[in-house]
């Protein structure tokens, strides 16, 4: 049980994003999940794992490898005035349909004079981590998050992998998800939403005073761990889980500068060109005369990802890179 007496379930963020999709199946009969292997596999990772046996192949439909082909089939569903739910299984592959979501579901809201909207989701699992090697591992959200006519979203808790699809099936334009792999086996208790999740402002997930750190998805676990270390030597780091990369929530950027006056942005796609890059350049446009230190970044090393063990946690922002960054802020 909760404090407030609400019942707490134990889950996991695999079957947090499960059981958004049952509810949302549940509730719309617009809406619809295809993508490879979704179906009688059960989701490449899991996550829609037992849908096909309640839903049936007409809402939960495995699709061909060809990611233009049925991110443009769900482009032409949500015209005609479905809710598609496309999954693509992981980021390096989404690129293989960069043409339709920039070309065609990014802008067709603006090309028809406001006529034709794309309620389109489509989800995906992002990040490294877990020894998939090059092809399987980047972080280009940072890419997607660069597109003006799209939403994107980084659920990086337990409540927001299971609360975010529903208002993002609400939204007009299209809504890119995206999952870090390494978040699917982390469990906790997940409590019924007080209200329904905001997809308009980043969250603070540790309060703090002497610095922010700045991340989203797969980092977060990594800055929290950073903030109960730095906190060991009264350093006390405030944690901004962006949540939503666009829009940017700037406002919670300068907020949390203003009371800490110095920043660690951490983010697992390359440095050069990277949401980071962009984060930064907002903080010092706008909360210049606040910082008392320049800002920080803590990237991924700019190499495709390695697939050994040890050479892929080099390559990655790793809890000691966040506390060094920290100290050279603070210090």
């Amino acid at each position: 049980m909760g404090a407030d007496g609400t019942q707490e379930a134990k889950t996991t963020y695999r079957e947090a994003m499960r059981e958004a999709l049952q509810a949302a199946l549940r509730s719309d009969d617009r809406v619809f999940l295809m993508g490879e292997d979704v179906g009688r596999y059960g989701g490449c990772f899991g996550v829609s794992l037992g849908l096909l046996e309640e839903f049936g192949p007409e809402r939960v439909r495995d699709t061909p490898l060809s990611e233009s082909a049925f991110v443009g089939a769900g482009i032409g569903a949500a015209l005609a005035g479905m809710r598609p739910i496309v999954e693509i299984m992981t980021v390096n592959f989404s690129l293989l349909a960069l043409d339709q979501i920039l070309n065609n579901a990014a802008t067709l809201l603006h090309m028809s004079g406001g006529q034709l909207p794309v309620p389109l989701v489509i989800r995906m699992t992002t990040g490294a981590g877990r020894q998939l090697a090059a092809q399987h591992s980047h972080s280009l959200e940072g890419w997607y998050a660069h597109i003006p006519g799209i939403r994107v979203l980084a659920p990086a808790t337990l409540e927001d992998a299971r609360h975010m699809l529903a208002p993002a099936l609400a939204d007009p334009d299209p809504v890119l998800i995206f999952e870090h792999g390494s978040l699917y086996n982390v469990s906790g208790e997940l409590l019924p939403p007080a209200e329904p999740v905001d997809l308009d402002h980043a969250a603070i997930r540790r309060p703090g005073t002497d610095i922010s750190l700045i991340t989203y998805g797969g980092s977060l676990p990594k800055a929290l761990a950073a903030a109960d270390e730095l906190a060991s030597e009264d350093i006390s780091a405030e944690v901004i889980d962006l949540r939503t990369l666009r829009p940017l929530d700037g406002a919670a950027l300068t907020a949390s500068v203003a009371r800490t006056h110095r920043a660690v942005v951490i983010d697992e796609a390359w440095r050069t060109g990277s949401l980071a890059a962009e984060v930064s350049a907002r903080i010092t446009e706008e909360s210049f005369y606040d910082l008392d230190a320049p800002v920080e970044r803590v990237c991924s090393a700019e190499v495709p990802m390695p697939y050994a063990r040890r050479l892929e946690e080099a390559a990655l922002p790793q809890v000691a890179d966040i506390v060094a960054a920290a100290h050279r802020a603070v210090d």
